[in-house]
């Protein structure tokens, strides 16, 4: 007969050495990074072939409409769940334990939320200078009660790095919500097609989570699970209700004092500056709550260790995309969108270095979070925020929606990235290390930015200095901001993967025989 290890609560085995386990973690979060990073790239691939078509059908004050009503969903899905998927993640014990009462708290509070919105609509809409996206932004936080129900299934999902669900769950969602957008814009939904399309994609993804969750529905209320997952989450929730305001705050500004033509061309700017980056940072969120968190129960210098490898691999990966989109603002919109939206790309070069600013900030709070410092993450967005609206007023009167985003790059620079590496040096991370792995794809970057910009003089049509200049400055940064052996390992693991696509597929018949 054969006798099952001893198990932690999570299902690892409990005899494993602190080596073993960590390597059990890395292998687990590698291959949840593997699906994220499969299931996010298509899903933005998509995006972007929605984004091309809607972009043709709709007009830029469509475009404002909307971005008043996704600045209220991103605010209350930030603080919907009370932090209740990030607490069920970092949960330390049994799920079975605090799966009831989670559930009942997330789904109460989504009630609650939504109710509250419904009413505050008509105010909100009407403060962000746009008073027609009442009726839109009802419609879009309806997705806020389906992520309160499906919150703690997520966060299991999460918690045992069964990313190939998820990915799978939001790519079908994707694909009956973008079904729907198009539908509707075609036959002159206007903004409404979006907010319709979110909350078709929001059911499927939804359905499919409770399904694959593998957590009863059951529902109840422990009085002390109860007060550890407010301990947690409430102070996460608080933070990130913040960090909602410091992302959609300027949307709201700009709407207020420019009005929604000029919204609609600053939110396609914004949606444009998070195309590349968003794949990193999206697919590695997916897992890097989990990761951390299981790091940061062994010890904090392994936690630290983690950071230092990970996120110099983060910034090789975002560097170069900044730095493209940046500079080639111009000859990218003209291309893709058309002339008519050519009023977005001065934004988009200023905000591609809010991106940048807001992928590191958005990184380290994960590690907080896993490291159970989320008071930090409150802090930190509530210094943020407190800076920012003011600056962006100022901002947005001095030079219009350029001037918003060079207002929110100040800001992030000289008060968020600050606050937050004294967080992380709180919490164990050695900053100098990760520093000094940083400086090589910071320098390629640098250096990258010249050549861009005088190729992207080159004459002709806009695709010209778009392919020259974009091959020519992708080509400095991986001479200048890879490391020689980075290289060579990246091509060793490319190199069979491009002889089986070559290699020509056999015949089931051949394959039988």
């Amino acid at each position: 007969m054969t006798v099952a290890s001893p198990t932690t609560p999570d299902g690892a085995d409990a005899n494993l050495t602190p080596g073993d386990a960590t390597a059990e973690i890395a292998a687990k979060a590698g291959r949840g990074l593997s699906w994220s990073l499969i299931g996010t790239v298509a899903v933005k691939l998509g995006n972007f072939a929605v984004s091309i078509v809607i972009a043709r059908l709709l007009l830029p004050s469509d475009y404002g409409v909307y971005a008043v009503a996704l600045a209220a969903l991103h605010f209350v899905m930030h603080v919907n769940d009370v932090g209740i998927i990030a607490a069920t993640v970092q949960w330390r014990g049994r799920i079975e334990d605090m799966a009831a009462t989670a559930s009942a708290m997330a789904l109460a509070f989504s009630v609650a939320v939504f109710a509250a919105f419904w009413f505050l609509a008509e105010p909100f809409a009407r403060l962000a200078g746009v008073p027609q996206a009442a009726g839109v932004v009802r419609v879009v936080t309806i997705a806020i009660l389906i992520d309160g129900a499906t919150a703690v299934r997520a966060g299991v999902i999460m918690r045992e790095f069964r990313q190939d669900k998820l990915i799978k769950a939001n790519a079908a969602g994707f694909v009956v919500g973008a079904a729907v957008t198009i539908g509707l814009a075609a036959s002159m939904g206007g903004p409404y097609s979006f907010a319709w399309g979110n909350i078709a994609g929001a059911v499927v993804t939804g359905v499919l989570v409770m399904v694959w969750g593998r957590v009863p529905l059951r529902y109840g209320l422990d009085r002390a699970i109860a007060r550890r997952l407010l301990v947690f989450g409430l102070p996460l929730a608080a933070g990130l209700g913040v960090e909602a305001v410091v992302l959609n705050a300027d949307y709201v500004v700009v709407g207020h004092v420019l009005g929604a033509t000029v919204l609609g061309f600053y939110l396609m700017a914004f949606n444009i500056s998070s195309w590349i980056p968003t794949i990193v940072t999206t697919a590695v969120r997916y897992v890097s709550v989990a990761g951390f968190s299981r790091l940061a129960e062994k010890d904090s210098a392994q936690l630290s260790a983690g950071v230092e490898r990970t996120i110099p691999l983060l910034l090789t990966g975002l560097v170069p995309a900044a730095v493209l989109l940046s500079t080639l603002a111009r000859p990218l919109i003209e291309v893709v969108f058309g002339a008519q939206w050519l009023p977005s790309a001065g934004v988009l070069s200023v905000l591609m270095v809010l991106t940048a600013i807001k992928m590191l900030t958005d990184f380290a709070a994960d590690i907080l979070i896993g490291a159970g410092a989320t008071r930090a993450t409150l802090w930190i967005n509530l210094c943020w925020a407190l800076t920012l609206v003011p600056a962006l007023v100022l901002g947005a009167h001095w030079g219009g929606a350029v001037g918003t985003a060079v207002a929110h790059v100040i800001i992030g620079l000289a008060i968020a990235l600050p606050l937050t590496g004294f967080a992380l040096h709180r919490a164990g991370v050695r900053l100098r290390a990760v520093g000094r792995r940083s400086v090589r794809p910071l320098l390629g970057g640098v250096l990258t930015v010249p050549v861009c910009l005088l190729l992207g003089q080159v004459p002709g049509p806009a695709a010209v200095p778009l392919v020259v200049a974009g091959l020519a400055g992708l080509g400095v940064y991986l001479t200048t901001g890879v490391a020689a052996t980075d290289r060579r390992f990246a091509l060793d693991k490319l190199r069979p993967l491009a002889a089986r696509l070559a290699r020509p597929r056999r015949s089931d018949a051949e394959a039988s025989a």
